[in-house]
């Protein structure tokens, strides 16, 4: 039993991991809002996660920029 439940344990945590490197890996490649153009949070999360950059020239805004609209004027 006590096998069974640690095989179990360390599945789950792989698992994790791997999910969560797909999850940020596909992030870093979508296209993304204005808003969250210029994340620091992001960007030190998925590398952490990733052990890659995110890399700008791959990333497309989602819509085009307009700068007389801020997340402020909102």
């Amino acid at each position: 039993m006590l096998l069974l439940i640690s095989v179990f344990a360390i599945a789950w945590v792989a698992v994790s991991i791997i999910g969560t490197q797909a999850y940020f890996r596909g992030e870093q490649t979508k296209t993304i809002h204005e808003r969250n153009w210029n994340s620091k949070s992001f960007d030190q999360l998925a590398q952490s996660f990733t052990g890659k950059e995110t890399n700008y020239l791959e990333r497309v805004p989602a819509y085009a920029f307009d700068p007389t609209v801020t997340a402020r004027n909102k």
